[in-house]
């Protein structure tokens, strides 16, 4: 095989996984959507405590395939999605993570504000694309924990592709709570931390609390 075929194979095999996973990162929040469709596969999740970092995610994940696939109307999915999310997702730490250093100097009501409007947007980003996914499956690769961190290894598992989601977990008081999300290597907080260094670029604080009312106040598609 010639150099240049190889490189070419390269570059269409990076080409290939940057387009296979590219919506679950274009869309930044939206990687929790797959999941949320997801059917267990058949093989059962590796041992781990019962209130362990594992357990915590997989029983989350299971309930999330149920609201999603269970009775009730739209608004009555948000409200249920919005609970179970809130109790499970660390938003605040997912907001500073990703806002790094535009939060330095802010005062606790624009922080307020800010982790506020994040996680609404957050919410409505999942719910609004609830129905674009078929149904895929997922499988646990196991936890690995060190102190009060943690990471749990998933797969989701399309027809065509199979995806790895890691999730960061860190022990808090009511139990363990996820403050990042990894797509195939990406993490949600860094990807989301170049989308907000690119607005930045553009305007200040206030301007970036802006943009996210006017997501929000933006119709549902």
């Amino acid at each position: 095989m010639t150099r240049r075929r190889r490189c070419a194979g390269a570059a269409a095999r990076a080409a290939g996984v940057r387009l296979s996973w590219h919506f679950a990162i274009d869309i930044a929040l939206g990687v929790l959507l797959l999941v949320s469709a997801a059917r267990p596969v058949c093989a059962a999740a590796p041992a781990g405590a019962p209130d362990g970092p594992l357990a915590t995610t997989q029983r989350v994940l299971e309930r999330t395939s149920e609201i999603v696939r269970g009775p009730g109307d739209r608004k009555q999915k948000i409200r249920a999605l919005d609970d179970l999310l809130g109790e499970f997702l660390d938003t605040d730490a997912l907001a500073e993570l990703a806002a790094g250093k535009h939060l330095a100097g802010r005062g606790p009501e624009e922080r307020a504000e800010f982790v506020r409007l994040f996680r609404e947007f957050f919410v409505r980003s999942y719910v609004q694309r609830l129905l674009l996914f078929d149904a895929p499956e997922f499988a646990y690769r196991g936890e690995r924990v060190t102190g009060d961190v943690a990471t749990v290894g998933t797969d989701i598992v399309t027809p065509r592709d199979r995806f790895a989601v890691d999730y960061t977990l860190r022990r808090t008081p009511p139990g363990w709570r996820a403050t990042d999300i990894r797509v195939e290597q990406v993490s949600l907080a860094e990807n989301f931390r170049a989308q907000f260094d690119r607005v930045f670029a553009r305007t200040d604080f206030p301007g970036m609390l802006d943009v996210l009312r006017k997501k929000l106040d933006a119709p549902a598609k």
